[in-house]
């Protein structure tokens, strides 16, 4: 993969990567033990720095609808968000890298089983504010109210603390923070396939889009992404398929 000074430069204004990285997702990012950020993310915005042959600086974000932001300011050089039409604006997305479930988690006495069941009149749903399903749910749901928590990692507390009706987000956050409380449970199958991908501010281009369109599909067949997810214990995404690059 040609890497030539013009791609360089069209990713990196300030002479080193910037990476927007999303702590709001588990599946994505965390901090390690030492409280450095660590992830799927991380690991592949170094790995795209390196192929640049530039430095990389991570800017560490609390949540997607600020990572989102930071990116289509021209703040950040890339970032791995969830594809949406709205983000879509300012931000061009490559296909997805990882698919991800978002789930509903409900008390354990509440009336609702299924995912059908949660868009009724009266049923308070919560989410991260700026979050893909905020952005899904806002568009989707027709009847039930939504609420917003300041980040995802913050839904189920909110959930709770508001004695809202449903809580929404990433099934494996939700399987974890119901672990930790009891009288909670997830309404089997899921509510939407998150595509998760890397994007880029579509002011630097559309020779950049493509370049960084092919580098998730090689991160992809060459096993990297698989790896990255196996090294970080990551359960219940799914690399996503190949996808055909415009020659």
């Amino acid at each position: 993969m040609k890497t030539d000074s013009a791609i360089v430069s069209a990713f990196t204004p300030t002479g080193q990567l910037r990476a927007s990285i999303n702590l709001g997702n588990p599946i994505l990012a965390g901090r390690d033990a030492q409280g450095n950020p660590a992830g799927v993310s991380v690991d592949l915005a170094h790995a795209f720095a390196d192929r640049l042959g530039v430095p990389l600086e991570l800017i560490v974000l609390e949540s997607a609808g600020r990572s989102v932001e930071i990116v289509s300011e021209d703040k950040a050089d890339i970032g791995f968000f969830a594809i949406d039409p709205l983000r879509a604006a300012d931000i061009a997305f490559t296909a997805a890298y990882i698919h991800i479930e978002g789930a509903y988690l409900v008390r354990e006495a509440s009336a609702i089983h299924s995912l059908e069941a949660v868009d009724q009149e009266g049923i308070r749903v919560t989410v991260g504010k700026g979050s893909a399903y905020d952005l899904f749910l806002s568009r989707e749901l027709k009847r039930a109210e939504i609420t917003r928590a300041p980040t995802s990692p913050t839904v189920v507390e909110t959930f709770l603390s508001e004695q809202t009706d449903v809580a929404a987000g990433v099934r494996q956050q939700l399987e974890a923070d119901a672990s930790r409380h009891s009288g909670l449970r997830l309404i089997p199958g899921s509510f939407m396939t998150i595509r998760q991908a890397m994007g880029v501010p579509r002011s630097r281009g559309t020779d950049a889009v493509a370049y960084l369109a092919a580098f998730v599909e090689e991160m992809k067949s060459s096993g990297f992404i698989q790896d990255a997810m196996n090294r970080h214990g990551i359960k219940g995404a799914a690399v996503a398929p190949l996808e055909r690059l415009a020659s």
